[in-house]
């Protein structure tokens, strides 16, 4: 099964529930498209009374359109203030936030309002709307000629770090490149063992530290110890934390600046692992981090379990960070390099 197709089946909480709301906008108090409006009948002249013969319904017409459709004529609904607005409330309540909600409903009116426009036609003009937001954030990894390329690996606890890392780095070994993985979570035990688990499949060695010890130092070890073995890559995996625990960023922020002392344009990438059941949180998220260790790009987790997809198309909004994968499940191939295009088709249905 393809990527697009493992991501529009699983996305179905999202796509639902956008695709039912466009088509709950169409239906609202609209008449089909070319159900023709019937003459007034002059004052003058008195309405017959029905015969039995005339009582019966006249055998209905049908046209091109009618036999295509299966006998039904495509429902429509003119592009008006009214419309607007339900679709800015249905965009916003997918988590595309308010301000990219309002954006995105104004550019789809562009060159539209008035007309009378089909459910699976406001779809398409969604989706191409959501494509251009996404295309220049969609870049994958990066991959320099400096050796080791530090990446550092952050997030909160329950995002998806652990995981990511491990399928990015058999997903880099497979493609050629020399890995090496830094078990900077020294204070979970389980996330130790799941990188192990990941390295042993992958064939990529990991470097760990006794529980509780410092992961600054097991950073500045992993340095020496990667360029020692002139691996192409080094990731580095950290602790979850809380974005509003000062005293966790405090770490984070020490494990940069050490990490600095070994090489001063390191880590080369930070990638920012989010959890897209968050939903709005996840703006928070960014900002905090991005202060605290220079995001570089981001990856996102759990779309197969959420209705809050529209919070991909916010963060490419108001940050404009490349987003280097999805996720979509917790098989290697269940992360993939982003795609804007087919993203926008599996979260609205186009």
């Amino acid at each position: 099964m393809s990527f697009f197709k493992k991501l529009k089946n699983r996305m179905f909480k999202s796509s639902a529930k956008l695709e039912e709301g466009l088509d709950a906008i169409i239906e609202e108090a609209v008449e089909p498209a070319d159900a023709p409006t019937p003459e007034p009948a002059p004052a003058t002249v008195p309405e017959p009374t029905p015969t039995p013969a005339a009582s019966e319904p006249a055998p209905k017409k049908t046209g091109i359109m009618d036999r295509l459709l299966g006998g039904r004529t495509a429902t429509r609904r003119v592009f008006d203030d009214a419309m607007l607005e339900s679709l800015e409330e249905l965009l916003i309540s997918a988590d595309m936030g308010v301000e990219t909600a309002m954006r995105v409903s104004a550019n789809m009116a562009q060159g539209n309002f008035g007309k009378k426009l089909s459910s699976e036609e406001v779809k398409q003009l969604l989706s191409e709307e959501v494509a251009r937001i996404m295309e220049p954030v969609a870049r994958p990894l990066p991959i320099y000629a400096k050796k080791p390329q530090v990446v550092l690996v952050v997030g909160v606890n329950g995002s998806g770090k652990t995981t990511t890392i491990g399928k990015l780095a058999s997903q880099f070994k497979a493609a050629g490149k020399s890995v090496v993985i830094a078990a900077g979570d020294t204070f979970r035990a389980a996330a130790v063992e799941q990188l192990q688990v990941w390295g042993d499949r992958a064939g990529v060695p990991v470097l760990t530290a006794p529980e509780g010890s410092d992961p600054a130092s097991l950073a500045f070890d992993a340095m020496a110890k990667a360029e020692a073995d002139g691996a192409d890559l080094l990731m580095i995996d950290t602790a979850g934390r809380l974005q509003n625990r000062q005293d966790l960023m405090e770490e984070l922020a020490k494990i940069v600046r050490v990490i600095r002392k070994k090489d001063p344009d390191a880590p080369h990438n930070t990638l920012l692992v989010l959890d897209a059941t968050t939903g709005q949180n996840a703006l928070n998220q960014v900002e905090i981090f991005s202060k605290i260790a220079d995001v570089s790009g981001l990856v996102m987790t759990k779309l197969d379990g959420t209705a809050k997809g529209g919070v991909l198309v916010a963060l490419a909004d108001k940050y404009g960070l490349p987003i280097h994968a999805i996720g979509v499940g917790e098989q290697i191939d269940d992360l993939a390099p982003f795609d804007p295009e087919d993203f926008a088709r599996a979260l609205t249905g186009a």
